[in-house]
């Protein structure tokens, strides 16, 4: 049996767990910058995130085998865990969000994936009777405002139902993110979480690509972002070692050290990460108004945390119930 991390952070661990979603944001908002100028370069979205994933799970391979240190019966236990969470959490998430943006703006299908903070909310309370406080409500509507704000949607999005459909597919990938994340270390160590969510992902992305649900394509053309060109293996490296093996490491640690819901709002950062490094590498010069958003994500994070409990409630649940009922 493997323990839900008790979702109520350890005031003496929120300090560490804040410090390791901020990297975990950043790694992952690091991602949206390369994979553009890889798709810019010639790849499609599905071969540039099976990459990603299969050589973050390389680079996690070994810290994951010192951590299993042999005990090969607990990915047997954990199997329906592992499998959900390459599956939804990785692949899903990701597929979904491709398709999303196949259909309607970008803008409009990020901010249906991060609502996924609210789904979380929503599943701790529904299934874990974990009801929210007045602080978690006003910080959901603080960040998700912040959103609007960061994301700058113009009136009149073009939009389908379709498309919506999809985005709500990423958000529900995320939320299982969060959710899944935070199965206690004691039964299966987060290194070994994120590799075996990584390989399964990326196989089953490959298999989808294989079977035509989504494009394949690659190019050795160099990649040019705003101010430099580089070889095509340079964001593709980093994709893999930063945004994939260290943002799920990050975030599976974090998520065990906040708990899924004050998790899930702290990686609302991550819109914020990814403004900053498309400033960066794209041009893509942030307005006052995206700021100023920025400004509120954050401050709904902070009013998040000063809303949880000073002590952490356990929740007991199976491996099994977990994967496939989240």
């Amino acid at each position: 049996m493997a323990t839900l991390t008790h979702d109520t952070a350890v005031p003496s661990r929120i300090r560490n767990g804040l410090l390791l979603a901020a990297l975990s944001a950043a790694s992952f908002g690091l991602s949206g910058s390369l994979g553009r100028g890889m798709m810019n370069a010639g790849w499609s979205p599905a071969s540039t995130v099976i990459v990603r994933v299969l050589l973050g799970a390389l680079v996690l391979l070994p810290v994951a085998l010192v951590q299993l240190r042999g005990r090969w019966e607990l990915l047997r236990q954990n199997a329906p865990l592992l499998v959900m969470y390459g599956l939804a959490a990785v692949a899903g998430a990701q597929l979904a969000y491709f398709n999303a943006v196949a259909h309607m703006e970008v803008g409009v299908a990020l901010l249906i994936e991060y609502t996924a903070p609210i789904a979380v909310v929503l599943w701790l309370w529904l299934r874990h009777r974990q009801q929210p406080g007045r602080a978690t409500v006003l910080g959901a509507v603080i960040g998700i405002a912040g959103l609007l704000l960061v994301l700058d949607l113009r009136s009149g999005a073009d939009t389908s139902w379709i498309g919506i459909l999809w985005a709500l597919g990423a958000m529900a990938g995320a939320a299982v993110y969060f959710v899944l994340s935070g199965q206690s270390g004691e039964a299966l160590p987060g290194a070994v979480l994120a590799t075996g969510g990584l390989l399964i992902g990326g196989l089953g992305i490959l298999a989808a690509g294989l079977l035509g649900i989504v494009p394949l394509r690659t190019t050795a053309n160099p990649v040019a972002f705003d101010d430099f060109t580089t070889p095509w293996w340079t964001p593709l490296l980093a994709l893999g070692v930063i945004t994939a093996a260290l943002a799920y490491l990050s975030g599976i640690a974090a998520t065990r050290l906040l708990g899924s819901r004050l998790a899930s709002f702290a990686a609302l950062t991550e819109v914020v990460a990814a403004i900053g490094f498309a400033w960066l590498l794209l041009g893509e010069t942030p307005g006052p108004i995206q700021l100023l958003g920025g400004a509120l994500i954050l401050a709904g994070v902070v009013v998040v945390r000063l809303g949880e409990p000073a002590t952490r409630p356990t929740v007991a649940t199976s491996a099994t119930a977990s994967a496939t009922t989240a």
